[in-house]
C-alpha cells in the first residue's frame, strides 16, 4: 500500500449521475488526489440484479474496466457497487475501496463506507456523515465570489434561492409555487435564484414572472454556472425539500440555511432534514428570514482524513 499522497492513483466510479459523482470528488479533493473518473454503466444481467449478483466480469461493464487498477476506488451509486467488487477482487484485494452511500448489501465488500446518518448501514469500517459528502471549500468559495464579482451589485442582504422541484418522494405543485413566489416578493432582500429541470415550465415561468426583476438575478441556464458564487456570495441559503445535494452544499457552506417545504415527502428523507436541523445548520422556511450562528458542515474532509488513517497515508 503507497504511503504518498503524490504517488496514490485514484479511480472515481459512478453512473454519471452529477449529485453523486460530486460526493466522490468532493472526497478526492479533500484527500488531495486528481482521480480519473470512470462513468460506467451495466450489461445484463447485473444491470437488473446488481449489487445482489457477484460474479463481475471485464464485460460487466460499459465501458470495460482493465487494469492497472489503482490504489484507492472511491465510487457511488448503485451500478459502482458491482464495479468496486470487481476492481477489488481483480486486484488481489489490494486496491483499497470506499463506498460513498448506503450499498444495502453487507459492509464486509468495501474497506470504507460514508454513510449518511439517515441511513441504516453500520459498522467497523463504516463513517457515519451528517449529509452528503461535497465540493464545497472556503477556498473554491472564494474563488467563486471573484468569478462572480456583479453579485456585489446586489443591495442589502442576498439570499441565494436553490430550487429543484417534483421528485420520487417530492412534488412542486401550482400551491407551493405560488406560495413560495409570495414569499419571495416580499423578502426585503436581493435574490439569486437557480431553478432546475425539475421544477417545471410552468412553475419556472410564474417565478420569472415575478422575480426575474431588476435588484435580483435569476439565471437563465447560459454560460458559466453561478451556483457556487451564490453559495459564496449569499447571507443566507433557501433550498428545496427534494434536494439532498443542494441541501448538503449550502450546509456545507456555513451560511444560514433554510428548507423550502414541498408536498409529500419521504421518512428516510425526513431523517435527513431533521439530522440537519439538529446540526444547526438549517430552519424551516416560513416567509421571514432570522440569522444565527452556525458551524460548516465536513463531510467530505472527515470522510478524507479516515481514508487517510486507514491507507497509513
Amino acid at each position: 500500500m503507497p504511503k504518498n499522497l503524490k504517488n496514490l492513483t485514484c479511480w472515481v466510479v459512478t453512473e454519471g449521475i452529477a449529485g453523486t459523482e460530486n460526493q466522490c470528488l468532493g472526497i478526492a479533493e479533500s484527500l488531495g488526489v486528481a482521480p480519473i473518473v470512470k462513468r460506467i454503466s451495466l450489461r445484463e444481467p447485473w444491470k437488473t440484479m446488481s449489487p445482489y449478483l457477484p460474479f463481475e466480469m471485464s464485460w460487466t461493464f460499459k465501458p470495460r474496466l482493465s487494469p492497472p487498477w489503482p490504489d484507492l476506488v472511491i465510487a457511488s451509486g448503485r451500478k459502482s457497487i458491482a464495479a468496486s467488487c470487481y476492481i477489488k477482487n481483480e486486484s488481489d484485494k489490494k486496491t483499497f475501496t470506499v463506498q460513498v452511500q448506503d450499498p444495502r448489501i453487507n459492509a464486509r465488500y468495501f474497506d470504507l463506507l460514508a454513510i449518511p446518518q439517515h441511513d441504516p448501514t453500520r459498522g467497523e469500517n463504516v463513517i457515519v456523515t451528517t449529509a452528503s459528502p461535497n465540493r464545497i471549500t472556503p477556498e473554491k468559495l472564494a474563488e467563486a465570489k471573484k468569478a462572480f464579482p456583479q453579485f456585489a451589485k446586489l443591495k442589502g442582504l442576498r439570499v441565494a434561492v436553490l430550487i429543484g422541484g417534483t421528485s420520487k418522494a417530492y412534488e412542486m405543485s401550482r400551491a407551493v409555487s405560488e406560495k413560495l413566489t409570495a414569499q419571495l416578493k416580499a423578502l426585503d432582500a436581493s435574490l439569486m435564484i437557480t431553478a432546475s429541470r425539475r421544477t417545471g415550465a410552468q412553475n419556472e415561468a410564474m417565478l420569472r414572472e415575478a422575480l426575474d426583476i431588476d435588484g435580483n438575478y435569476f439565471w437563465d441556464g447560459c454560460g458559466d454556472n453561478p451556483y457556487f458564487a451564490m453559495l459564496a456570495w449569499a447571507d443566507f441559503i433557501l433550498v428545496t425539500a427534494d434536494s439532498a445535494s443542494m441541501l448538503s452544499e449550502a450546509c456545507t457552506s456555513g451560511k444560514p440555511t433554510y428548507l423550502i417545504p414541498l408536498d409529500g415527502g419521504h421518512p428516510r428523507i425526513d431523517k435527513m432534514h431533521d439530522s440537519l436541523r439538529q446540526s444547526g445548520c438549517l430552519r424551516d422556511f416560513d416567509g421571514k428570514l432570522e440569522s444565527w450562528q452556525t458551524t460548516p458542515l465536513n463531510d467530505a474532509a472527515m470522510v478524507a482524513e479516515e481514508i487517510r488513517k486507514r491507507m497509513n497515508l
